[in-house]
């Protein structure tokens, strides 16, 4: 079980308080989502959780947490200290050592769908796939035969076959389970309650939610409730704009009377100041009134720009690719690619990890390009792109002019970047918050091709669904890699599975 009291998070680079006065509990064996928009502290508290150090050095916490037990993290990236191991030397320097028996390893191998050999394999932890690290640090956990696991997307670089693994890993392990994770799918199938950290007003005031509910029905009450909030809002403020006409017009009919009456009616006057005294108790009365008139709903909603331009005719080639070798080095990842697209289809590759989906992602750019189209290739690593010590206005308008700092700087608000992230630098701002930057660069330098390598990887639930919408409003051409499952369901017109042998077609009804 996890309990926690009036926590209170504020990073201390600018005393902002991210989170407020939190409490919840986890039952033993509950399985709970922590969802929220990026850079809202979610990660911030599952570290703090499992080891105050972790976050000293720029956050303070305030409140109080127990957690009985034996309590283990999975970090959202592999350390840095623990690339270079090997799976073995990994193993062994984070299990703990009365329990790294044969016996509780080959268990724990078989629980988390990985060979038993491979625990005593000479590979280096980084040259593994996303979903070997994860089922490795999974193993450790299990070794360690931890009782509460506190998982930073876990989802997080997984291929579509590891991530419906993952869905059956954590919907039958007997375990205390907190979780992030940016994966709809596998949150709709596994999250049996929700904690909701939120900044709203601009992003100044947190606000933090916890229920009981499963995902799904969580998202669907909190959307009929902003939905009758939003309309009860609507009808009152109707109401009281039309009882605020009503008086204003007494009042001004009052008013009028009173300049022009003359000295020779005190008789009147008289009645008139009576009149307005009583006029004035009423405008009083009005401004209490509306002190209690229903709010608008506060929400993180993520608010996209339209696109500037981009267009690809129907049925136009865009990509007339292959058969040909995909290698990577000397390495052959398969043996005949051939893909053709044409305006303005939108095809997702899928395939296993490291079987060389980035790889051909690279490869075709210049393909598209040489055939003089306005290409925007989106990376997996943000950072192959992205000046991480420029200022965002700067990388979105770099020549500097006032108007294109002006028009960069409009929607960056548009997309909810507030004044003080726009004044921090690119390495400063969050994983999703560097995508949507992306996006908006797509938008601005007018591309008619997008080329994307897990655009939504680092995007939260909420988030997603506004970019997927926007991508399916792109009229040009799109070339994605993704295992996002709802992205593939809602936006791809064509998906296709990576394979030694070339591309085939991949059959969406597994997802």
């Amino acid at each position: 079980m996890i309990q926690a009291r009036n926590l209170t998070i504020t990073i201390d680079r600018d005393t902002k308080t991210i989170v407020e006065d939190l409490s919840f509990t986890v039952p033993d064996g509950a399985k709970v989502a922590l969802i929220g928009e990026e850079g809202n502290g979610k990660s911030t508290l599952l570290r703090w959780l499992y080891d105050p150090a972790l976050v000293e050095s720029y956050a303070t916490v305030t409140g109080d947490a127990s957690i009985p037990g034996t309590k283990g993290y999975l970090p959202q990236d592999l350390p840095k200290a623990d690339r270079k191991l090997s799976v073995y030397e990994y193993l062994t320097a984070h299990c703990r050592e009365d329990a790294l028996s044969p016996k509780a390893l080959s268990r724990a191998m078989k629980d988390v769908n990985l060979p038993f050999d491979l625990a005593y394999s000479d590979q280096q932890m980084n040259t593994l796939s996303g979903g070997e690290r994860v089922k490795l640090a999974l193993a450790v956990l299990l070794i360690n035969d931890c009782d509460v696991l506190l998982l930073d997307e876990p989802s997080n670089d997984l291929d579509l076959e590891t991530l419906q693994w993952l869905e059956r890993f954590l919907k039958t392990v007997r375990k205390t389970v907190l979780y992030i994770s940016h994966d709809e799918v596998l949150l709709s199938r596994t999250a049996e309650a929700v904690i909701h950290l939120e900044m709203v007003r601009r992003k100044k005031i947190p606000r933090a939610t916890a229920a009981n509910i499963p995902y799904d029905a969580y998202m669907q009450r909190r959307e009929a409730a902003f939905t009758h909030q939003a309309q009860v809002a609507q009808f009152e403020q109707k109401a009281f704009r039309e009882k605020k006409e009503r008086y204003l017009a007494i009042y001004n009919a009052v008013d009028h009377a009173q300049a022009t009456l003359t000295r020779q009616d005190p008789s009147t006057g008289r009645l008139l100041k009576k009149k307005m005294h009583t006029v004035t108790s009423i405008g009083r009365r009005l401004e209490k009134e509306q002190e209690n008139l229903t709010e608008a709903p506060e929400a993180e909603w993520a608010i996209l720009p339209k696109w500037l331009g981009g267009e690809v005719k129907n049925g136009r080639t865009v990509l007339a690719y292959g058969p040909a070798t995909l290698a990577l080095g000397d390495r052959v990842l398969s043996e005949s690619v051939a893909l053709r697209i044409t305006g303005p289809q939108r095809v997702c590759i899928v395939g296993r990890n490291g079987c060389g989906k980035t790889t051909l992602l690279k490869t075709l750019v210049p393909e598209i390009e040489r055939r003089g189209y306005n290409v925007f290739y989106m990376p997996q690593t943000y950072a192959d792109l992205l000046p991480l010590d420029a200022l965002p206005e700067a990388f979105l308008a770099p020549d500097g002019d006032k108007a294109s700092v002006t028009e960069a700087r409009i929607f960056l608000g548009s997309m909810k970047y507030t004044t003080d992230e726009m004044a921090h630098p690119i390495r400063a701002l969050s994983g999703g918050q560097q995508a949507k930057l992306l996006l908006l660069k797509a938008i601005l330098d007018r591309a008619d091709v997008l080329v994307l390598d897990e655009p939504t990887r680092n995007l939260s639930p909420l988030s997603a669904p506004a970019v997927r919408t926007l991508l399916k409003e792109f009229r040009g051409a799109i070339l994605m890699v993704t295992h996002d499952r709802r992205l593939i369901a809602e936006a791809a017109t064509r998906v296709l599975q990576l394979t030694e042998t070339g591309l085939v077609p991949f059959d969406t009804s597994t997802l």
